[in-house]
């Protein structure tokens, strides 16, 4: 398998939080371990989950609170 692009992880997480929202307040921990769960750590890295975060926050898909 090939390395994940950054803008499909921050889809994928954005996914997810819109899952949980209402239900779990996701931390940023639990993100990045869910997509190193789903893609290996092969393809997918602590530094790749941070940047694509990184990505939610500038674009405000997400927001810290």
């Amino acid at each position: 398998m090939a390395k994940i692009p950054i803008e499909t992880l921050a889809d994928e997480m954005h996914a997810m939080v819109a899952e949980y929202a209402g239900k779990k307040n996701l931390k940023a921990g639990d993100l990045t371990k869910a997509m190193i769960a789903k893609h290996g750590e092969e393809n997918c890295s602590k530094d790749d989950c941070k940047q694509a975060i990184r990505m939610l926050i500038d674009s405000e898909r997400c927001v810290y609170s």
